[in-house]
C-alpha cells in the first residue's frame, strides 16, 4: 500500500474495503473496521455537540487505551489539532506549557482536569460529522520538550505521518497481517508512530488495557521497544511465540540485547529519529554496531561540522506559538537537529547531542560516549553519564547504571576503555523516577544527583 493510495481518512479506507477484518485488538474487546468507523463517529459528533470545531487545538489527557486511541482519532475526525499530554505532567508545569498553544478544550481520561481550559467529555451521540479529508492539514501537536517556559510544540500534517509511516513499513515488512502492540505512549512521537503505522498498512492495532505488556506482546507481531522493555522480556520463563519482530529506540542499545533477542527468534530493528521528523529518520537491523541504519526513502542527512541536518517530507510545519507556526528550519528547508554523528559504509552513527557536551579540566566530554562503552558489557541494561560540577575541573562525569553487576566491578572493567578525563567521579544506581518518558531525562537525573549533596 502506497502512502499516495490512502485518499480519505485511512480508517473509512479500511472499513470500505475489509469491513470485517479486526482493527483493533484491546483484550477485553475487538473491533473490526466497520465498528470503529461507526465507534469514531459516534464520539466525533459527541465532541461536534460539545463545541469542537476544525482547527481548534484540543488537548488530550490520558494514559494509552481504548478510550484513549478512540478518542484521539474521533477528534481528529472533527478536524481538531490534538496535543496528547503526558498524563504525570503536573498542573504546575502545564500552567507553563499550555497559555502560548491556544488550547480550546481539554479532555481528561483517568487523569486529573487540565487547569485552565474548558473540559471535554467522551460522550457518544448519533450522526456523522467526519470532517472533509485533506492529506495537508495540521493534525496533531507534540511536545519536543517543555519542562520549563513556553511550550514548544512540532505540529505536523496527516501527509507527513503517512510518509513516515510507509517507509518504516516497507522496511520491515509489516503487513495487514500483522499486529502491532500500542507499547509507547501517545504523548510521545514514537507512539503515534506506531499508529499511523497501523492505519497505513491496515492491519490490527493491540492495545493492552491491563498494562501488563506481557499480555499484550502475546497477541502481537510486532512491537516498539525501549531496550529496558526488551531486557524484561527476555528474562521472562517464556516468550511471545507470535512476536516476530520490535523497533528499537530511546536509549543506546546493548549488542548482547539484540544477539539474545536475535537468538530467540526476534528480529531486531534499530533508529534515528526526532520529534521534529514524525517519528524515524534512519532504520536498519540492530547488528550491535552502533550504527542507527541507513536514511528511510525521502529522507536527506547531510553533516556541517558534525551536526546533523535533516530535510524531509516527514518534518513538522513549524512550532506552534500563540496561534502562528514558527520556522523550524533554515531558508533551504534544513533543519539543524542539534545532533552529532558521522557516517561509515552508508549508515549513520550518533554520536551524541551537541548540547550534552561539557567539559572537565579543558577536555570535551561527550556522555554518549562513555554510556555506550558502558553497555557494551552484557550485565549492563541501562546506562546515563551525566556531570557534576567541580571546583577544580569544571565538571566531571558521573554514571547511574542499572544491570545486574556492581559498580566497582563495572569501574574496573571500564576504566581502559576510557580516557582519563571521561572516568566516572563517582557511580551510583539508575534511580526510577515518577513521570518518566521513553527515556529518562538527564536534566532530571542532573537534579536528583544535586539533591544528594
Amino acid at each position: 500500500m502506497s502512502v499516495a493510495a490512502i485518499n480519505d481518512w485511512p480508517w473509512m479506507h479500511w472499513q470500505q474495503r475489509y469491513p470485517q477484518a479486526t482493527a483493533i485488538d484491546s483484550g477485553d474487546e475487538t473491533l473490526n473496521w466497520h465498528q470503529l468507523v461507526e465507534r469514531i463517529a459516534g464520539y466525533a459528533n459527541g465532541f461536534h455537540l460539545q463545541g469542537v470545531k476544525p482547527e481548534m487545538v484540543v488537548a488530550l489527557r490520558s494514559r494509552n487505551g481504548l478510550q484513549a486511541l478512540l478518542a484521539w482519532l474521533s477528534l481528529l475526525a472533527c478536524g481538531a489539532r490534538v496535543l496528547v499530554l503526558n498524563p504525570q505532567l503536573p498542573d504546575l508545569q502545564l500552567n507553563q506549557l499550555l497559555p502560548g498553544l491556544g488550547v480550546s478544550f481539554a479532555l481528561s481520561i483517568d487523569a486529573p482536569a487540565v487547569p485552565q481550559t474548558a473540559p471535554l467529555y467522551l460522550e457518544t451521540s448519533c450522526g456523522r460529522v467526519h470532517h472533509p479529508w485533506q492529506r495537508d492539514a495540521l493534525a496533531t501537536l507534540t511536545l519536543t520538550s517543555g519542562t520549563t517556559g513556553r511550550a514548544k510544540a512540532a505540529v505536523h500534517t496527516f501527509d507527513a505521518h503517512l510518509h513516515s509511516a510507509a517507509a518504516v513499513i516497507g522496511l520491515m515488512d509489516f503487513t495487514p497481517r500483522d499486529r502491532w502492540l500500542l507499547s509507547l505512549p501517545l504523548f510521545h512521537v514514537s507512539g503515534m508512530g506506531i499508529v499511523w503505522r497501523w492505519l497505513s498498512a491496515g492491519a490490527t492495532l493491540v492495545v493492552e488495557e491491563s498494562r501488563d505488556m506481557t499480555a499484550g506482546l502475546a497477541r502481537s507481531s510486532f512491537a516498539s521497544l525501549v531496550p529496558t522493555q526488551l531486557w524484561r522480556l527476555l528474562n521472562q520463563p517464556t516468550l511471545p511465540s507470535g512476536l516476530r519482530a520490535v523497533l528499537l529506540g530511546g536509549a543506546a542499545i546493548p549488542a548482547e540485547l539484540t544477539r539474545r533477542a536475535e537468538a530467540a527468534g526476534i528480529r531486531c530493528w534499530c533508529g534515528y529519529g526526532l520529534t521534529e521528523s514524525a517519528s524515524t529518520v534512519c532504520a536498519g537491523r540492530a547488528d550491535g554496531s552502533g550504527s542507527t541504519g541507513a536514511p528511510l526513502p525521502g529522507q536527506e542527512l547531510h553533516l556541517v561540522a558534525d551536526e546533523i541536518w535533516l530535510r524531509s517530507p516527514t518534518l513538522a510545519q513549524g512550532y506552534w506559538l500563540d496561534g502562528v507556526l514558527q520556522p523550524l528550519t533554515d531558508d533551504d528547508g534544513w533543519l539543524h537537529t542539534g545532533d552529532l554523528g558521522h557516517w561509515h559504509q552508508g549508515k549513520l552513527w550518533i554520536d551524541g547531542r551537541r548540547d550534552n557536551l561539557f567539559f572537565c579540566g579543558g577536555e570535551a566530554v561527550q556522555p554518549e560516549v562513555i554510556e555506550r562503552v558502558l553497555l557494551a558489557h552484557p550485565a549492563v541494561t541501562q546506562a546515563v553519564v551525566v556531570p557534576q560540577t567541580d571546583s577544580e575541573y569544571g565538571q566531571r562525569p558521573v554514571a547511574l547504571v542499572a544491570g545486574d553487576i556492581a559498580l566497582n566491578q563495572l569501574a574496573g572493567w571500564a576504566a581502559p576503555q576510557l580516557a582519563n578525563y571521561q572516568h566516572p567521579v563517582a557511580w551510583y544506581p539508575l534511580p526510577e523516577l515518577a513521570g518518566e518518558g521513553i527515556k529518562p531525562s538527564r536534566h532530571r537525573l542532573q537534579a536528583w544527583l544535586r539533591d544528594r549533596k
